[in-house]
């Protein structure tokens, strides 16, 4: 039994996600852009992975570049999520005029309020389907406000969730 492009597409509807604003900048220029197929690979050495799509120019922009920044969003960022999925038609400029931009030790663009941005480099590409995995190995961590709800996707809509109740929750 094969599994339909829609059954599939459904069912990941309801898998909650965190929001990440997945930013690049360097040689081949600033990139930007919402994703929720973001996963820790391993602690040591501290490794993350992110699925993009293909044909996505951001993608390619942060995979020339090398580097790549994940910015999780707060709940309150749904305008900013929308801006860097493409639903304002903006120009890839005008997307980081929305939000506050800083930058830590790639030079990747860093959300100032996100609840947490990784800083990374990436280290492998495997093309599988559609999308790209790209394996980033972290090199600098920025921890947002604890007290702050993150957002998720979730049945094909924003919601905030949870609540920090202390470091290292």
């Amino acid at each position: 039994m094969t599994v339909t492009r829609q059954e599939f597409r459904d069912a990941m509807a309801r898998l909650g996600a965190a929001v990440n604003i997945i930013t690049t900048a360097g040689p081949e220029g600033k990139g930007g852009f919402t994703a929720s197929a973001v996963c820790s690979v391993t602690d040591d050495p501290a490794m993350l992975l992110v699925c993009i799509n293909r044909s996505s120019n951001s993608g390619a922009v942060a995979k020339a570049n090398g580097i790549l920044c994940v910015n999780t969003l707060a709940a309150g960022h749904e305008e900013l999520a929308g801006v860097f999925a493409g639903a304002t038609k903006c120009s890839m400029e005008d997307r980081f005029l929305v939000g506050d931009w800083g930058e830590l030790v790639t030079g990747a663009p860093v959300l100032q309020d996100a609840v947490v941005s990784f800083d990374c480099r990436i280290t492998d590409m495997v093309d599988k389907g559609t999308h790209t995995v790209l394996f980033a190995e972290i090199h600098a961590i920025r921890q947002g406000n604890a007290g702050g709800q993150a957002l998720i996707y979730f049945g094909r809509g924003y919601h905030g969730v949870g609540q920090m109740v202390g470091e290292g929750a």
